[in-house]
């Protein structure tokens, strides 16, 4: 089958927004914005639009000519029929044919079939064998940003995108010198004819209508909505434990920090024990005895109160004690490889002998775990010269029925989860992913209105389909679209609906800011460039570890970028920590600065800076006000019962500072008449007491020091302080 033309005209795709030229030799020539002429194209690359890959060469003559290896082929033969292209590729003699669906704004690419001649694969297979098929790849430009979720470059001047219309193709880039080829795949084990994939390149002002008009075209999940809706950017009040019976507690605290969103973890509503042991399941808590009808009254008290409740679930896994695993393990977990058992196997062995070498097999404890029918046996080694064994076995793991198992019985390591051992994956390409998301939806559908995906990494291979495969089986079944989810793990389907990205898990008080700097802070930028924020953590509450400066620290470096944070909510400690007010008022200000949109960009960028923290002041007039302040390091002689820290602002120094798990009063080596107390800006002054070369001073909550004296005598007397 010869393909190759010659001097054959261009083909050209030219809409509203873009010229898109390629050669009848296969090789992409320009992509051309028209708003603006930018050319997006790093040019005469030799890079063709379409490519063919094999795991090996099928057809008898070239498998005899070329090495028997995966190897790739270019297209180098392209002609337009109507909306579609027949495309030929070098060496190997089949053609694909790609429909063209040509929008005003987008061009999409889907792959309708294969043409092949069975006088070229005689042999009883299903012509082509192809292993994946290039929809379109681009040599895209760098730009000053590249967002890898989107898959997006751009700059002020434009945007290009290649972006899926599905979960099914994978979509990347490779960097190059200068360029990224960009691309979508169709692939063999996943969904070949069919998968479908779009180009978009328009000036940068309007990707987001376009990716707008190409999600209400495809009834995709609407993820620039979602990006536009203000409630996007609200922190959430987290809860492992709100029932009906203590939800109004909840709602107090909730209030007093200005949370409006609460993200509900699935043990709220369902038995656990465990970690995550009994996930799967979702047999509601005895606080239910009406089932989803009770949960639907306690959404119902929280929405009458101003807060919109999101439900946290973890979809990929099954519990070690759910009906799913024991007595008898069903078959739809996933195995992460395969074995044939080489000898019977009876109810007392204890080594297993395989067909096939176990090297490289999992040896994390908790993880050794074979499934082999409905048993699960857990072993402690193997051998790795014939013959092939699992030895040291524990038969009937996690109580599981032990039986005898035949010569020739295929089973194979069970995909445990590597967080803490207590679930395992389920089989995304089985039934158990929809009969999960079943249960999952019931849930949502009482009344809840955003969804963590937590968990969402524990899928099959590849992990770029079936992450987002995992969710979208969840989102497809919800009666109303959620106003937002995130995820644990995104890949670039999820971007149409993971509109809030990913949360970051606990810190703990000693390494909070710094962990901080060194996660969120600095993926921020690159959410940034693929249009989404991000949650900037799901804070733990620790008594008296947490400070209002910790989350002064935290919640502005997350407005700095757009982003909300998530705190953890402790009941206990919030009714144990002699501060709580005071890091409440810290929430409640930044909550009411983000539903404000009061930061401006300047404020922004200045809060960018991540080596200088910040406050949130009101002023005298009730105002909101931003100023940089420095920590006193060496606070009354190091002491870990006080945190101070400076700012200046209208020609005086101030000093906010209290007291860090109690009450004491602070000997401050200053004269009374340099200093004003105040509990609030402009407030009345509190009193203090003047000693024989010291005042006295409450030390508490954070109270206010005003003073002219210079920074370096402010900072000495602080240092000098003595907590009584």
């Amino acid at each position: 089958m010869q393909h190759k033309q010659e001097n054959s005209p261009d083909i050209l795709f030219d809409n509203r927004t873009f010229r898109l030229v390629v050669g009848s030799n296969g090789l992409v020539k320009s992509l051309v914005v028209k708003e603006n002429g930018e050319e997006c194209l790093a040019q005469d690359q030799g890079i063709a639009l379409f490519s063919a890959t094999q795991e090996r060469p099928y057809n008898n003559e070239v498998k005899l000519a070329h090495p028997n290896k995966r190897t790739t082929y270019q297209a180098n033969a392209i002609r337009r029929e109507g909306n579609r292209l027949i495309v030929g590729f070098e060496v190997v003699p089949f053609q694909a044919i790609i429909e063209v669906i040509e929008r005003p704004d987008y061009l999409a690419f889907r792959l309708a079939d294969f043409v092949a001649d069975t006088a070229d694969y005689p042999m009883p297979m299903t012509p082509p064998p192809v292993k994946e098929l290039r929809l379109f790849q681009l040599p895209v430009k760098d730009r000053t940003h590249f967002g890898a979720w989107l898959n997006v470059s751009w700059d002020a001047q434009a945007a290009v995108n290649v972006l899926s219309t599905s979960p099914y193709a994978r979509i990347d880039a490779e960097r190059r010198q200068g360029y990224r080829v960009m691309y979508a795949d169709a692939l063999r084990d996943v969904r070949l004819q069919g998968t479908e994939a779009a180009l978009i390149a328009c000036p940068t002002h309007r990707l987001m209508d376009v990716i707008d008009t190409l999600e209400k075209d495809y009834d995709l999940p609407r993820g620039v909505a979602s990006r536009r809706d203000a409630r996007i950017n609200a922190s959430m009040y987290w809860s492992a434990s709100a029932t009906p019976e203590n939800i109004h507690e909840h709602i107090a605290w909730m209030k007093k920090g200005g949370f409006t969103m609460m993200l509900l973890y699935y043990t709220c509503l369902f038995e656990e024990r465990g970690g995550y042991s009994l996930n799967g399941n979702y047999d509601y808590r005895p606080e239910y005895p009406n089932g989803r009808e009770d949960v639907r009254a306690m959404l119902r008290t929280l929405k009458e109160h101003g807060i919109t409740p999101g439900l946290h679930v973890l979809q990929t896994h099954i519990g070690v004690n759910s009906r799913y695993v024991t007595p008898v393990a069903d078959h739809r977990l996933h195995l992460t490889r395969h074995f044939t058992l080489a000898q019977p196997l009876d109810e007392k062995n204890t080594t297993i002998t395989v067909e096939q070498n176990p090297i490289g097999s999992v040896m994390a404890q908790g993880a050794r775990v074979l499934q082999f029918g409905g048993e699960l046996i857990a072993y402690e080694a193997y051998t790795t010269q014939p013959p092939y064994q699992f030895t040291g076995c524990r038969r009937g793991a996690y109580n599981t029925h032990i039986v005898a198992h035949p010569m020739g019985q295929i089973g194979g390591i069970l995909d445990v989860s590597e967080f803490g051992g207590s679930s395992v994956y389920l089989d995304q390409q089985s039934s158990l992913a929809d009969e999960v998301a079943d249960k999952i939806a019931d849930a949502y559908n009482a009344g809840f209105e955003f969804l963590y995906f937590d968990g969402s990494e524990g899928t099959n291979a590849p992990f770029e389909i079936y992450v987002p495969c995992s969710q979208y089986r969840v989102y497809r079944k919800l009666h109303q679209p959620p106003i937002f989810t995130e995820g644990a793990a995104k890949a670039h389907f999820s971007w149409h609906y993971q509109s809030g990205g990913n949360a970051f898990d606990i810190f703990p008080p000693e390494v909070f800011k710094e962990k901080i700097r060194q996660f969120p802070c600095e993926q921020a930028p690159r959410m940034f460039s693929d249009f989404t924020r991000l949650n900037f953590g799901w804070w733990g509450f620790w008594a008296p570890g947490t400070q209002p400066d910790m989350v002064e620290y935290g919640t502005s470096r997350a407005a700095a970028w757009d982003c909300p944070v998530t705190i953890q909510s402790n009941l206990s400690a919030f009714q144990a920590h002699p501060r709580i007010a005071d890091i409440l008022e810290v929430f409640r200000r930044w909550e009411d600065v983000r539903a404000r949109g009061w930061l401006t960009d300047a404020h922004k960028h200045m809060l960018r800076n991540i080596q200088q923290e910040h406050i949130l002041l009101v002023d005298e007039d009730g105002q909101y006000e931003l100023q940089p302040y420095d920590r006193i390091d060496g606070a009354a002689g190091g002491s870990e019962d006080m945190l101070a820290f400076i700012l200046e602002r209208k020609g005086e120094r101030i000093v906010v500072y209290w007291h860090t798990h109690g009450e004491a009063q602070l000997h401050l080596p200053l004269h009374a008449q340099d200093i004003r107390l105040e509990q609030s800006l402009g407030g009345s002054a509190l009193p203090v007491q003047q000693e024989a070369g010291y005042t006295t001073l409450p030390l508490g909550n954070r109270l206010y020091v005003r003073s002219k004296l210079s920074r370096e005598a402010l900072v000495q007397a602080f240092q000098q302080a003595e907590v009584c």
